[in-house]
């Protein structure tokens, strides 16, 4: 992967990490345990592999932006999502150690964290609306890939230099991190 970017956009200065393996969510008793597994692969390992790959060569330029995609999930921990926020924990652990890591390289490493986003698919089914869900946002909707799409361009930019190390919930204020 790394070679064919090479080849068609040249040296990789901003690494987005986005994607999961879907499965069904069920309570913890009932959970496949070869869902923890995968779960911990796309999510977690996904963006060691990533790092092994694209960071050494950020580091020797100095400068490059990391950015995983992470989830409201993570904070929340509701019932039936043990694999999938286990997982999304243990990225968190990952890229707060390695914005430690790559710092004084010039390299920020962050994470987006959406809430359930309106996206391309979502709205080809019609399923925008979610009341139930909505309720439980401060803002009183979902938010948009869009959104999402936003926050990724500023921390990805220039503007967002000196932030490193964050977990930025992209939720409408239904996850708040605290101090």
């Amino acid at each position: 992967m790394k070679d064919e970017i090479g080849k068609k956009l040249g040296a990789v200065d901003i690494v987005v990490a986005n994607a999961v393996i879907q499965y069904e969510w069920k309570l913890v008793m009932d959970q496949n345990l070869e869902d923890y597994f995968s779960q911990f692969k796309t999510c977690t390992m996904q963006g060691v592999h990533l790092a092994k790959v694209f960071v050494p060569d950020m580091a020797r330029k100095k400068y490059g932006r990391f950015i995983g995609i992470n989830t409201e999930c993570a904070m929340e921990c509701d019932s039936h999502q043990s694999a999938y926020v286990s997982a999304k924990r243990g990225m968190d652990g990952f890229y707060r150690v390695l914005a430690k890591e790559v710092g004084a390289s010039a390299i920020t490493v962050n994470q987006v964290a959406p809430g359930w986003t309106i996206t391309e698919a979502v709205r080809s089914k019609g399923t925008a609306h979610q009341s139930e869900y909505e309720k439980t946002i401060p803002l009183k909707r979902r938010g948009t890939d869009q959104e999402i799409a936003n926050v990724v361009a500023f921390i990805a930019s220039d503007l967002a230099s000196f932030i490193t190390g964050a977990y930025i919930p992209v939720c409408g204020g239904k996850v708040m991190p605290t101090i």
